[in-house]
């Protein structure tokens, strides 16, 4: 690169410090740290980082840290990379109607040539800004059926950690909490070097996602709805889902015809009947995985498959690995050792 990049990072009192700081730091280092650090000759900035705040007035941001913005909206131009990170926002919180000169920016910046990124919830402000319509979009696995509800125009995709919009690739939204490191490393290595971008990860430790966002996303999430025949068969379920034939069983426990409990149950969840039976399994399973030893076969029957095979099938496509994969990916956080309590002289 014989220039240095602008990029403009948005930051909002709903953004996470954590995202929009660490999203500073990295991209401020690249260039550089790595040449320090081994003792190379010193290298040069490629990307500038400047944070964009509706004024340049100091706040507060998500758990109150301190923000002091570089440039505010008329300031910032049209940036060649422009990003949204974390945006800490109810499961329910569509950004209504808050923030249109916010959306107005991003639309102007889209259309003038910037390249817009998302980390997490910050696709949730896009999509509000009606730049991902027609298009398919990532973002943390719990806005899910915030997308669904309130952006139906919007391919909602929750299991890659990172989605390019639209061809020409200026539009790229990243999955869950941490995603701005996938997103980082990404923009590093596209408007920098494939190389950059290892340097910076091996410099702070950053892992590249490359198994998306299913193994760590659960599966069964209660939905708010008032239909009391649906809460009776979730509550039942929540219960009995690993009995045989759970879903006739709920249909009689309901007292309903079953074409029309499927029908309430799919219009209230977003799930169908069978498919939420099938994610209440795989999420017992999912936790006999984490905490003990028991073969997979012997888990599939625990969970209410006398078909090891099509367990095993199912807990693929529902979490994007197979049990033992998964097993092996979060074993690990049960053997951590806690901390001893003192002793006593």
């Amino acid at each position: 690169m014989d220039r240095t990049l602008e990029a403009c990072i948005l930051a909002l009192p709903e953004t996470a410090g954590s995202a929009l700081y660490g999203m500073v730091d990295v991209l401020a280092a690249t260039g550089r740290l790595w040449r320090e650090l081994n003792g190379e000759m010193p290298g040069t900035q490629m990307i500038n980082p400047r944070i964009v705040g509706l004024t340049r007035t100091p706040f507060t941001c998500g758990n109150a840290i301190p923000v002091t913005p570089d440039l505010k909206l008329d300031e910032a131009g049209v940036p060649a990379i422009l990003i949204v990170p974390e945006l800490w926002l109810a499961p329910t919180d569509d950004l209504g109607d808050r923030y249109a000169d916010v959306k107005d920016w991003l639309r102007h910046c889209h259309a003038q040539g910037s390249t817009v990124y998302s980390a997490c919830s910050g696709s949730v402000l896009l999509a509000a800004a009606g730049l991902l319509d027609g298009r398919e979009a990532t973002s943390h696995w719990g806005y899910a059926d915030l997308f669904r509800r309130c952006f139906p125009k919007v391919r909602f995709n929750p299991a890659p950690n990172l989605v390019i919009a639209d061809p020409d690739a200026r539009l790229v939204t990243a999955g869950g909490t941490t995603s701005w490191h996938d997103l980082a490393i990404h923009i590093i290595a596209r408007h920098c070097s494939p190389g950059e971008a290892l340097h910076i990860a091996k410099v702070y430790l950053l892992k590249w996602h490359g198994e998306g966002q299913l193994p760590y996303a659960s599966l069964v999430r209660r939905q708010p709805h008032a239909d009391s025949v649906v809460r009776r068969a979730e509550e039942y379920l929540s219960r009995e889902f690993r009995q045989e034939n759970a879903v006739a069983r709920t249909v009689e426990q309901c007292a309903i015809p079953e074409r029309s409990l499927k029908r309430r149950f799919k219009t209230a969840t977003g799930q169908t009947l069978i498919g939420y039976v099938q994610n209440l399994r795989i999420e017992e399973a999912k936790r006999l995985l984490e905490a003990n030893e028991v073969a997979a076969d012997e888990i599939a029957a625990m969970v209410g498959y006398d078909n090891p095979a099509f367990f095993r099938r199912l807990f693929k496509r529902s979490t994007g690995l197979t049990p033992g994969a998964y097993r092996r990916m979060f074993k690990p956080f049960s053997t951590v050792p806690s901390l001893a309590p003192p002793q006593k002289l």
